[in-house]
Formats: structure tokens, C-alpha cells, sequence
């Protein structure tokens, strides 16, 4: 039983672990500050299973959209959050 719960456990976690987000690179296109929106020209988002695109998406943190301009280069997750595909996190490239 106890071997039966650790091999349940170990397949948890592996689940878990790749349902996280992971940093998807892409380029500013557009900033839509009144709808806290960015459209992105990106590669491949994986946990979305999403293909490489350019697309506009919420953003959790507006106030992210400040430091940013068309043409940026920058590094991002997304995910879904209450139903929309949304940026949980940017920054600019490095």
C-alpha cells in the first residue's frame, strides 16, 4: 500500500510539474493600455499547447504594460485565468 501511495505521489508531481508555465519568448506588436491588453508575436506556448503566433492577451498586471513598447523584446508566461489566455508574467529580454 505504502509503495502503491509513493508511485501515486512521484506521478502527482510529475503531472504538476509539467503543467507549469514556462517562459515563452516574443515581440511587442501592440499595447492596449485602456483594455489592459498586449499582442505579442510569439513562439510555441507550450502548457497552452499552443503554436509559435501573434496574438493579443490579457494581462494579469497592467501596470506591466508601462514598462513596455512596441518592438520590445521580451519573456513571458501565460495561462488561462478564468477562462482567458492571459500573461501572468513579463519582462523585457535581457
Amino acid at each position: 500500500m505504502r509503495r502503491l501511495m509513493t508511485a501515486a505521489m512521484f506521478s502527482l508531481m510529475a503531472t504538476l510539474a509539467l503543467a507549469q508555465t514556462a517562459r515563452v519568448s516574443g515581440e511587442v506588436t501592440k499595447i492596449d493600455q485602456a483594455q489592459a491588453k498586449i499582442t505579442l508575436k510569439h513562439g510555441p506556448i507550450k502548457n497552452l499547447d499552443m503554436e509559435g503566433m501573434t496574438m493579443a492577451f490579457a494581462v494579469a498586471d497592467p501596470a506591466a504594460l508601462k514598462k513596455l513598447k512596441v518592438g520590445d523584446k521580451v519573456t513571458f508566461e501565460a495561462d488561462r485565468v478564468n477562462g482567458r489566455i492571459t500573461v501572468t508574467k513579463i519582462d523585457k529580454a535581457k
